[in-house]
């Protein structure tokens, strides 16, 4: 039986989700006789290692004399964190480039022309996620203010750091939408904007990142965040422990894992729109799309023709009546996809389709899959 470290933080929605994903490999691929203990993300490095015969390890690295302990150990190892401190070992890691470029079409499709970012730059991952944002930003034609964070994410002096933040944020030109590369800096962000009396979302909306359960909730208001792949990541780390301890042959390429997806909470769930009429729609549509609202429904309800509404949508979204509710109704499909076991038929019900059949034809057209095929594709698989 191989003996197994694994080195991996308990105490973020993350690095749960990322062991459930290494038990998940081993209930089909094992056992391992494993050392896990609940750990901090600073949590010092086990004494025994210095003098430990196992088989491999599974590390988030987060310093050099952690890092040390490690590579003494002589063993197979993945790196889960950055390869900051250990960049010989195999990584595997969410795909920070794709992350940064979600959040930047989230406010887009939102109708947002201003940005800003707010990062620590402390870690390579923190700089690939905003400077894709910022990319994809500068892409549709607009500018991103940038505020790198002082210090780590919880400073010293929390009002010097906080009248900062205001400071800030009332420089800003309105309605912004911010990107704050992990959650807890988004909150501070909230906190900022609650102490200087802006509106969120309607003034400042802000994107955190890794959708940290507990944060997200608690905020106010509530946390949008980028939903991380956790469970496989780990499902895919053990996968690849397994071959190294083996003895197969690895080529030291990096594995990037695409989020899930964006959790849309409140504090950026509003549309910027300047057309009253489209901003009335578009609310129309977020609060009755899933009870079968039709476009003929829609232009009755707002007092316009469909032709009107029309071409006043196009004009300010770039989207048609028709195709902001298939928007709106195929983003809840596909969370309902990853996050539940309901039927196609159920699923089918609770957004707003006439019939399942209708909403396999009309997926199939719209991905070129299947709902089925999607579920399958977002589970954590061999």
């Amino acid at each position: 039986m191989k003996r197994v470290a694994i080195l991996v933080e308990t105490t973020r929605s993350y690095t749960r989700d990322l062991l459930s994903g290494v038990g998940r490999y081993l209930q089909g691929h094992g056992p391992w006789s494993t050392f896990l203990e609940l750990r901090a993300f600073e949590s010092s490095v086990p004494p025994w290692l210095a003098n430990w015969s196992g088989d491999g390890i599974l590390t988030r690295t987060h310093s050099a004399e952690m890092a040390a302990a490690i590579l003494a150990a002589g063993v197979p190892t993945v790196e889960l964190r950055s390869t900051k401190h250990t960049p010989g070992l195999p990584f595997i890691g969410m795909d920070n480039a794709l992350i940064g470029q979600s959040v930047a079409e989230h406010f887009l499709n939102r109708g947002y022309r201003r940005f800003a970012a707010y990062t620590l730059d402390t870690e390579s991952f923190f700089r690939e996620r905003v400077a894709n944002f910022i990319a994809r930003v500068e892409e549709s034609g607009a500018a991103c203010a940038l505020l790198p964070a002082q210090g780590e994410a919880s400073p010293r002096d929390w009002e010097a750091h906080q009248a900062e933040l205001m400071r800030w944020l009332e420089a800003l030109e309105k309605p912004v939408g911010i990107f704050a590369t992990n959650d807890q800096l988004a909150v501070h962000l909230l906190d900022a904007c609650r102490r200087a009396a802006l509106a969120v979302p309607e003034e400042v909306a802000v994107v955190g990142c890794e959708n940290e359960e507990t944060l997200c909730e608690f905020a106010s208001p509530a946390l949008t965040s980028v939903r991380f792949d956790g469970a496989r990541v780990g499902w895919l780390a053990a996968e690849r422990l397994d071959r190294l301890m083996r003895g197969e042959a690895d080529d030291g390429a990096p594995v990037l894992v695409p989020p899930k997806g964006i959790e849309v909470r409140a504090s950026s769930d509003e549309f910027v729109i300047e057309d009253p009429v489209v901003l009335r729609a578009a609310r129309l549509i977020r609060e009755r799309a899933f009870s079968g609202l039709m476009v003929g429904e829609l232009c009755e309800t707002l007092a316009v023709s469909r032709s009107t509404l029309e071409r006043r949508m196009k004009s300010a979204l770039g989207r048609s009546p028709k195709d902001e509710l298939l928007r709106v109704r195929f983003r809840e499909v596909n969370r309902l996809l990853r996050a539940s076991d309901l039927t196609i038929d159920l699923i089918a019900e609770q957004t707003g389709f006439t019939h399942a059949h209708y909403l396999q034809t009309a997926y199939r057209e719209r991905f070129g899959i299947t709902p089925g095929e999607f579920r399958r594709g977002s589970q954590v698989t061999g």
